[in-house]
């Protein structure tokens, strides 16, 4: 998930190095009729991006997950969230 948001952000000229992009991800596992399942996976991003590029981040964020190979094959039993919080850089 995060390289697939990291690619839709390259799209928008929005540079994901390591020091500027980094998520911290937790899910729950539930004992879901005597078997351990994962039933939530939460996705926090954080970004280190001009201002100005602030709306871009957001629209990436909002339209990764429909191209994203690994969210899109558990999507319907796994459910999925995410955020994004972005921090002033300077360009």
């Amino acid at each position: 998930m995060m390289g697939t948001l990291a690619v839709v952000l390259a799209g928008k000229k929005i540079r994901t190095f390591e020091h500027l992009y980094r998520a911290e991800v937790t899910g729950d596992i539930e004992d879901v009729e005597g078997v351990l399942k994962i039933t939530r996976i939460k996705v926090h991003y954080f970004l280190k991006v001009p201002e100005e590029k602030w709306q871009d981040a957001n629209e990436a964020l909002n339209n990764y997950i429909q191209l994203c190979p690994a969210a899109q094959s558990v999507i319907d039993s796994i459910d999925i969230s995410h955020e994004l919080s972005l921090e002033p850089m300077p360009e």
